[in-house]
């Protein structure tokens, strides 16, 4: 594993050693490495010194952690920070911050490799805010302890009893799981746009003379107005009742009739229309399939925009800042569970980074809790 030691020089050593290597052992690397006599060598980590006869996995060091190698105290290092000053607490918070950033920011390789390998550390030691400096500590030892349970984890699946059921399907929902998470994480990464709301596309019409915001739906078989848009518009004197019945989609609403023919305005022209009216009040107005084909539209996505009459009219689709509150996506979604788990992952993305934080840090956090909003929150804020 790979381990990195800070000295009281201020210089970085960069290791690889086994996880189980005696601390006596990296000490001997150490002395080649810093000419620090072994005897002469503190070796802390996380606030504590650590004994020549641990081993490093059970002083729970593990990868990519940092340690801080120092000498023991003598009358002549009186004059540079005090070893405990430079140690940690146990939830990874600096002993004494102001200290540890006075002690980092004098030497430019230290700071250096920092914003190369960690530069939001970086940029929280050479901030004047120790309090940030303290949460982004503990936040990332929280990490690393969280990362080593996860790895505890899954040596304890991969030793225990091939025959045994129920490790088995542990394995094989960790192997799972741990799929399911690269595959969000590539999304993420290279599909971003595969997390964001999709707006429904609506244009302006005017439905005898009455505006209306028109939601375009080729899924739809019918174009559908509802009872009390019909009424507004003045057509229910028009409305044939003899076309009752339900009409079946996600849901199923009743049908009170069906107007044959009214005008309906689309950019400059006109166009003859029929409806087929619902008992509905949340529905308004959409402009279905049986139009679509009527009058030549095509739904240009490129342009944003809707053709008609074989590309004579194009309306401009409306932007979400342009559509009624109760016309959201939010409200409508309201009555339907979200496609897919994703979308929720990504509701809770937002929200989080509206408090504040960058969006790379929420996800970490996310994954960190297993989706858990409350205690990503907490974990951001510094709670843990």
């Amino acid at each position: 594993m790979k381990l990195t030691v800070l000295t009281a020089d201020e210089r970085i050593v960069s290791l690889d050693v086994e996880p189980d290597e005696l601390v006596e052992n990296l000490k001997a690397i150490l002395e080649v490495e810093t000419q620090v006599p072994l005897v002469q060598q503190q070796l802390l980590f996380n606030g504590k010194e650590v004994q020549n006869t641990m081993r490093l996995n059970a002083a729970g060091v593990g990868e990519d952690d940092l340690l801080m190698l120092v000498s023991a105290p003598t009358p002549s290092s009186a004059g540079g920070p005090a070893p405990s000053d430079l140690a940690f607490n146990p939830d990874g918070s600096a002993v004494n911050p102001i200290a540890l950033q006075r002690h980092l920011r004098g030497d430019p390789n230290v700071m250096s490799q920092l914003q190369q390998n960690n530069p939001e550390l970086a940029q929280a030691i050479l901030s004047d805010d120790t309090e940030v400096l303290q949460m982004l500590l503990r936040r990332q030892h929280q990490h690393r302890v969280e990362l080593q349970r996860r790895q505890q984890q899954e040596l304890d699946l991969m030793n225990a009893d091939p025959f045994d059921v129920d490790a088995q399907r542990k394995i094989e929902e960790a192997i799972r799981q741990k799929n399911v998470d690269e595959n969000w994480e590539a999304a993420i990464e290279y599909n971003p746009e595969a997390f964001a709301r999709v707006i429904m596309l609506y244009v302006d019409m005017e439905v005898n003379g009455v505006p209306l915001k028109a939601f375009v739906d080729s899924g739809a078989q019918s174009t559908i107005i509802s009872k009390t848009c019909a009424e507004r518009c003045g057509l229910l004197r028009l409305m044939d009742r003899r076309y009752v019945g339900i009409a079946k989609g996600v849901g199923q609403s009743e049908i009170v009739g069906r107007i044959h023919v009214a005008p309906l305005k689309i950019g400059t022209n006109f166009y003859p229309c029929s409806f087929t009216v619902l008992d509905q009040p949340d529905l308004e107005f959409i402009f279905g399939l049986d139009m679509l084909r009527k009058h030549q539209c095509s739904i240009d996505m490129k342009d944003n925009v809707l053709r008609v009459g074989g590309g004579e009219i194009a309306v401009p689709f409306l932007q979400e800042r342009d559509l009624p509150i109760h016309l959201h996506d939010d409200k409508r979604l309201e009555e339907f569970p979200p496609a897919t788990e994703l979308s929720q992952t990504e509701a809770k993305v937002q929200r989080l980074v509206e408090l504040g934080f960058d969006r790379k840090t929420v996800i970490q956090a996310l994954t960190l809790f297993n989706g858990n909003e409350e205690q990503a929150a907490s974990y951001l804020f510094g709670g843990f």
